[in-house]
Formats: C-alpha cells, sequence, structure tokens
C-alpha cells in the first residue's frame, strides 16, 4: 500500500509542477478539462484519490503522455558509462542507454583516403563537431562542418560522412530508425558505427 501512496504523491507532485510550468491557473486548467478547479485542486493536494476519468483530461491539457505521469522507475544510475568501441577508423561511445527513443553517440573518426559510401535510411540525423573537420557528403552537396558547428538533415537523402584533415570528434542524435542504420552489434554485444 506504501507504493501506491508513493506513485499517488509522484503523480500529484508531476501534476501541480506540470500546470505551474505551462503558467496555468487553476481555474485555466479547469477550463480546458471540463473539471473544476476545486477538483483539480484536491486531486494535487491529495484530498481527492486520482482515478483515470480525472487523469485523461489532465494529461491531455497538460500536454505529456499518461506514461510519463505514471512513470517510477528509480533514477537510482543516472550516470552512464561510455565505452569505446572501434570497427575500421571509427571508434564510438554510446552516450544514452540503449532502451530510449533518442540515441547519443560521441565518435571518433580518422581519415580515409577513399570517399565515403552515401547511404539512406527513414529518419532525422544531427551532429555536432567537437573537434577536427567533417566532410559532410549529402546527395550532390559536400559541405566542410568545422569544429565547434552542427548539421543537421533528413537521412532519405543520401548522406555519408568522414574526418578531413585528421582526426575528428564528433556527438551524433539520432532516432531509432538512425539508430538500426548507424549502430551495429558485433558479435559480443557491442554496438558499433
Amino acid at each position: 500500500m506504501a507504493e501506491l501512496n508513493d506513485i499517488e504523491q509522484v503523480v500529484r507532485t508531476r501534476l501541480r509542477s506540470l500546470r505551474n510550468t505551462l503558467g496555468l491557473s487553476l481555474d485555466e486548467l479547469a477550463a480546458r478539462t471540463n473539471l473544476s478547479p476545486s477538483t483539480i485542486s484536491r486531486v494535487e493536494t491529495g484530498k481527492r484519490t486520482i482515478s483515470l476519468d480525472i487523469l485523461l483530461p489532465l494529461a491531455l491539457a497538460l500536454q505529456v503522455d499518461l506514461d510519463a505521469l505514471l512513470d517510477v522507475r528509480s533514477d537510482d544510475d543516472v550516470v552512464i558509462r561510455p565505452a569505446p568501441s572501434t570497427s575500421g577508423k571509427r571508434t564510438t561511445w554510446m552516450l544514452s542507454r540503449p532502451t530510449g527513443s533518442t540515441i547519443a553517440v560521441k565518435m571518433r573518426l580518422a581519415p580515409t583516403p577513399r570517399k565515403a559510401e552515401q547511404r539512406v535510411h527513414p529518419g532525422h540525423d544531427w551532429f555536432f563537431v567537437l573537434e577536427g573537420r567533417v566532410r559532410l557528403s549529402l546527395g550532390e552537396r559536400e559541405i566542410l562542418v568545422e569544429t565547434g558547428e552542427a548539421a543537421e538533415f533528413g537521412t532519405m537523402t543520401p548522406h555519408a560522412f568522414a574526418a578531413v584533415d585528421g582526426p575528428a570528434e564528433l556527438i551524433m542524435i539520432f532516432d531509432r530508425d538512425g539508430q538500426r542504420a548507424h549502430v551495429h552489434h558485433e558479435p559480443d554485444g557491442h554496438p558499433t558505427m
């Protein structure tokens, strides 16, 4: 029973915090949900039981999924300890958990004598150059991305990237489609790019 009370308290805190973050008064949120301001106040303060018929309109009005409101997984281990994985001229470090919807990777590229083969896949890619220079081949275009610059592009355009004039380090962020295209798993289970 204590666990259920803990979940309810987390949900109440999230509801109040979201309402305040969005700058909504109880009256404004009530107008968006067809609930009374006193009902919302009683839910937030714990004087009313949380039920789906109240939680659903609140989540919709606060622009959040029920999953996000009800997620009470522990954040005990928030630190990710990336391990390098090398494949060819690339070394990668996974910077996010493999279960997320967005993947973050640090990559170190060594220059290669031949031009990388352009590929396409569903999704969207983004990268930031930490050090060095990266040539982004995007269809017929060749774009030089310098240290401190970022590139963002739809991945249905043929694309490839490579280090220019020396090694380059970058941070990449992509969605699940991008992960399937960019991250490959070795027999030992470690991801490579």
